[in-house]
């Protein structure tokens, strides 16, 4: 019996058993929590049809939001990886009611860690050697966990600077696209039944991020990067000693300056303006940009210097839609409908419109989709999606520190530059003396302290 067991570790044939039905346990759980959410807003449609009060019956639809938003919290929570994305998506004022949002918000891509033994396999496997003969120290626990992969801070045999480890973690590529399978087919069944969003076109789009993201995450090149010590699954970068964004408040008020203060407000004002600076440069100068931009990736460093981190998530926008989209900037921030509509067709967004003054609409809509305002629902084309993802982040930033704030106006002189580069504006209209100087000088300000020199990289790359 004791040569039988010994032949048998049922142990190990559990675990791997377990690992192999993961997809299938994954997708088994989706569709439950997905079907109890629908079907709890198909039967209180019914319900709240006998209902004539208006005002009862905002408040039981309140009330059913806030049911399903605890049914949402509890499947993107328990599932975590991908759905903590996906939770980061339609937690928006634009996209969701309030009730999710509220709820949703307090979400993190925070995953849970893999144990150190399975880092240790995957370094091991990828890089052929252990990870002891590589790093003088590595710290075991991980100083994040996310969807994708997770970062360990160490150090590299001679060398004085400590150094991030991000590794990827094992079999997430399957679960990964086994989520947005189910997701995709739960997004076309609501288009045929309930919704005229082309929510499709938002899950093509993860997807071909996602792709990219898992192929490619650890083969990107950012700065000081160890390319000795990378694979695709193993990377090894510079650490970036800094303040999580998000952290900015309880920072200013650990150094004793009051958060309601004219120093607090500038600084705020400092940071935000040099990262949509940054980010208007990628998007509408190179086409080249950070394409995850949520506040996770974005640090704040000695002197207010601004870095943002995990290139692994990039995109390229194709000159026809850069030069578009410069062209509704300049729209949106001269507040001209002619020249909206004109971009609009430009760009392939297709619009449908019922209302007597429909330029002035087409303008409105350019105006909160791609702005900071709330945007209602619109289909187009998907490679913009990560265009609008970055003014989320902007709108959201911006809400979130009390500021006011156009990043279309920010990025006029940008795309006036890219669109008279591109021999489509002629020089008297597309040298605003008085925006050039401004933008000019807000660079040389950044530029001397430093806060966009991580975003610049970036472009320059």
């Amino acid at each position: 019996m004791n040569a039988i067991a010994s032949h048998f570790d049922f142990k190990d044939i559990q675990e791997k058993v377990s690992f192999h039905l993961r997809p299938w346990h994954r997708s088994f759980q989706f569709w439950v929590r997905a079907a109890d959410i629908y079907t709890g807003y198909k039967l209180f449609q019914v319900r709240v049809s006998f209902v004539k009060d208006v005002q009862k019956q905002e408040a039981m639809w309140e009330t059913q939001h806030e049911l399903a938003a605890d049914k949402i919290y509890a499947m993107c929570s328990d599932l975590g990886g991908f759905f903590l994305k996906v939770a980061q998506i339609i937690g928006k004022p634009d996209l969701a009611p309030a009730a999710w949002v509220k709820k949703l918000v307090t979400l993190c891509d925070q995953a849970p860690a893999t144990p150190f033994d399975d880092v240790q396999a995957v370094f091991e496997k990828e890089l052929g050697c252990s990870i002891g003969e590589v790093f003088e120290k590595f710290d075991v626990t991980p100083l994040g966990s996310a969807s994708i992969a997770q970062v360990h801070r160490a150090r590299l045999r001679g060398d004085k600077n400590d150094v991030v480890v991000k590794v990827q973690h094992p079999g997430i590529q399957d679960l990964m696209m086994t989520d947005i399978r189910n997701l995709q087919a739960f997004a076309l069944y609501m288009q045929k039944t309930d919704i005229k969003f082309d929510l499709y076109s938002v899950t093509k789009e993860m997807e071909t991020q996602m792709v990219d993201r898992l192929i490619s995450i650890f083969q990107v090149l950012v700065t000081a990067i160890s390319s000795g010590h990378t694979q695709q699954r193993v990377l090894v970068m510079e650490y970036i000693d800094g303040v999580p964004i998000l952290n900015l408040g309880n920072e200013i008020a650990r150094r004793g300056i009051d958060p309601n203060s004219k120093m607090a407000a500038a600084a705020k004002q400092n940071i935000l303006k040099s990262l949509t600076l940054a980010y208007g440069q990628m998007i509408l100068k190179s086409g080249f940009f950070h394409a995850d931009p949520h506040p996770g990736n974005i640090l704040i460093c000695k002197g207010s210097e601004v870095a943002l981190l995990d290139y692994g998530q990039v995109k390229d926008l194709p000159d026809q839609l850069r030069l578009g989209y410069a062209n509704l900037v300049l729209a949106m921030a001269d507040n001209d409908p002619v020249k909206a509509a004109e971009s609009y067709r430009e760009l392939g967004i297709g619009t449908l419109s019922n209302c007597k003054n429909e330029q002035q609409e087409l303008l409105r809509l350019a105006q909160t989709m791609f702005d900071t305002k709330l945007p209602p629902g619109v289909s187009f084309p998907e490679e913009l999606f990560s265009v609008l993802r970055t003014v989320h982040l902007l709108r959201g930033l911006s809400v979130g520190l009390g500021i006011n704030f156009s990043c279309a106006e920010q990025w006029r002189p940008i795309a006036e530059e890219a669109l008279y580069n591109a021999g489509r504006l002629k020089a008297e209209a597309g040298t605003r003396e008085e925006d050039r100087v401004r933008w000019f000088a807000d660079l040389e300000v950044a530029d001397s302290s430093n806060q966009i020199l991580s975003s610049l990289q970036v472009t320059m790359a």
